[in-house]
């Protein structure tokens, strides 16, 4: 009976290797017996001698490739191929020698470590295997150590972690480390085998170096005439970090025109760039000098003793002339004038400069896209505003210009000004009736009986308001049938004089009534008020209007009625009409005097 034979890996003999020997106790040694083999590699990896029972192995084997082999042997007789016993199960174990190095999982490996790390600082472990058998010697027991890359880095024996071994690596002095490691089997012993790898390590940016300005003195020149947020120059600061550790700020600290200029970060190049934020005035101002700062956006507390991450410089600002339009002393005009003002009536005057060192003479005009009528003209030379036409107020009571100064030597440089002309008012109108009144007088009314309130418009506007006075027509007043009450509150009230009054008798009055206004000044007018008699209920409600009193409602009169008529019946009968007159129609009017009320006939 028999388990297993071993047999060495990588038998470099010339002759076949000797494994073992079968027996059986049927064989009494006279050649009856015959051994077969079968199983894993019979036959090919594995010859058996039939008559011995010897067992040789044909060609050099590899525990790596497969560490053992299942056999089955039996013996039988050899005339009757009969079994003398049962078959027989085995194992031919590979011894394993030392034949493979170390390999390790990755080559080259990558890492990355903070630069400016402490000793002992973990960068990356690295893993080497071995084929040969771990559980028999040492063949596959690997020691770690380091070829290349002392003395910036070491690398543990047992575990191949690697990590820093001197304190601050500078990556702005050198960023890529190539390491190379070696893995040896036989616990590192002579005649070990090894296999190596490389690691390329790279130190990773930390912010430990502050933003510094090329030059301590920047200079930079502009024309007076850029506009605001116009960039007025550039600065750029260096630093030796990358990445979110070299963002900076860039501000301004210090000037001696506060407010003028900014400065903000160009994020995509880190630059600082100036702007303006208040014109420049090459008259005004010519030099400016400002004091800047930067840092970083992103400061680490690890290295704040190492100095300040800040740094300044100076800016001088230098302005250049430019040619301008002359400038205005006021953004707007605001002038008034009478509305009773005479042709060239001065009512103001503009003025304007060549705001540049040469001060050329400057010439007048109105724009007169915005004075169509010509109402305005201005002197060419010295700005003065005067009349062309009468005003009046009450049309217009504001016009609104614009004056245009121009260099004589450069007629393109050119400005505007906005000029807005009040007209004031003068009492240059007579009050009138404030509505078309519709009176009428019961037949049956009363004497002293209220039949109409009237008020009184006027297109004037006294500076204290409207005191209208109302009072009858003096030429009036001996026969008049009706009465004015002035209320002192710019109405009055038309009063009945008498009792009773008849339709038949007359139908139709005409009360005249003065208007003056309390201006200066003062102007009136007489207006004339229709009232019409109609027959009335007890209680004072219309009930009819004679036919006369309705035309008189439409503004015509009786005997105007039969003169129309009386002319349309001479027309249709070819008559000659200019040889009769048809009397004018009596209408509601207000007779205005020029200068003072005039007698009107009723």
């Amino acid at each position: 009976m028999w388990n297993q034979f071993f047999l060495l890996e990588e038998y470099t003999g010339t002759d076949m290797q000797y494994v073992g020997k079968l027996h059986s106790d049927g064989d009494r040694g006279d050649g009856s017996v015959r051994y077969v083999l079968t199983g894993e590699g019979a036959g090919s990896l594995f010859k058996i001698d039939e008559k011995s029972g010897d067992i040789h192995a044909t060609k050099r084997l590899d525990r790596e490739e497969k560490a053992y082999y299942i056999l089955h042997a039996k013996a039988v007789n050899r005339q009757t191929n009969i079994a003398l016993e049962g078959e027989s199960e085995f194992i031919i174990k590979i011894h394993d020698i030392n034949d493979n190095e170390p390999r390790f999982t990755k080559n080259p490996y990558y890492a990355r470590v903070p630069e400016m790390s402490e000793i002992g600082a973990s960068v990356i472990q690295v893993t080497a295997t071995d084929a040969d058998d771990a559980t028999y010697g040492n063949s596959a027991k690997v020691v770690y150590s380091i070829l290349e890359g002392q003395p910036y880095f070491s690398v543990d024996a047992e575990t191949g972690l690697i990590k820093t071994a001197l304190p601050g690596m500078d990556r702005e002095v050198k960023e890529q480390y190539q390491v190379v490691i070696q893995a040896k089997d036989m616990a590192g012993q002579m005649g070990g085998l090894s296999g190596t790898t490389t690691v390329s390590i790279t130190l990773s940016d930390v912010n430990d170096n502050p933003p510094r300005f090329t030059k301590a003195l920047y200079e930079f020149r502009v024309r007076e005439s850029l506009e605001l947020g116009g960039t007025v120059g550039v600065l750029r600061a260096m630093d030796a970090d990358i990445g979110e550790n070299a963002e900076m700020e860039y501000r301004v600290i210090g000037s001696d025109g506060p407010g003028m200029f900014e400065i903000v970060t160009n994020k995509s190049n880190q630059e600082g760039v100036i702007r303006l934020r208040k014109p420049l005035d090459f008259e005004r101002k010519r030099q400016y000098s400002l004091r800047v700062q930067v840092e970083n956006s992103l400061v680490s507390s690890r290295f704040l003793a190492a100095g300040p991450f800040t740094d300044e410089a100076s800016v001088k600002v230098i302005v250049e002339d430019v040619d301008e339009p002359p400038v205005f002393d006021r953004g707007n005009y605001v002038l008034e004038v009478k509305e009773d003002a005479r042709r060239n009536t001065v009512i103001g005057s503009v003025s304007a400069a060549d705001p540049d060192d040469k001060r050329s003479p400057v010439r007048y005009s109105i724009d007169r896209r915005t004075d169509m009528d010509r109402i305005f003209d201005v002197h060419a030379g010295n700005g003065s505003l005067f009349t062309l036409k009468e005003l009046d107020r009450e049309e217009n009571a504001w016009h609104n210009i614009t004056v245009i100064a121009t260099e004589y030597n450069t007629p393109d440089l050119v400005s505007r000004v906005p000029v807005y002309i009040r007209i004031l008012d003068v009492n240059d109108n007579a009050p009138t009736f404030a509505a078309n009144y519709e009176t009428i007088v019961c037949e049956n009314a009363k004497a002293n009986q209220k039949i109409q309130m009237i008020s009184a418009t006027d297109p004037d506007e006294p500076s204290d308001g409207h005191h209208f006075f109302f009072s009858l027509a003096q030429e009036a007043a001996g026969k008049a049938n009706f009465s004015v009450r002035d209320n002192k509150d710019n109405t009055a009230w038309i009063l009945t004089r008498r009792n009773s009054y008849h339709s038949l008798q007359k139908s139709v009055y005409h009360v005249p009534v003065v208007i003056s206004d309390g201006d200066f000044p003062r102007q009136s007018s007489t207006c004339t008020l229709t009232v019409r008699v109609c027959t009335c209920d007890r209680d004072g409600n219309m009930k009819l209007c004679n036919a006369e009193a309705l035309t008189a409602r439409a503004g015509l009169s009786t005997g105007a009625l039969v003169a129309i008529l009386l002319c349309v019946i001479i027309l249709l009968s070819d008559c000659v009409a200019d040889t009769i007159c048809c009397p004018q129609p009596v209408r509601r009017f207000c007779d205005v005097p020029a200068v003072s009320p005039r007698p009107v006939r009723y």
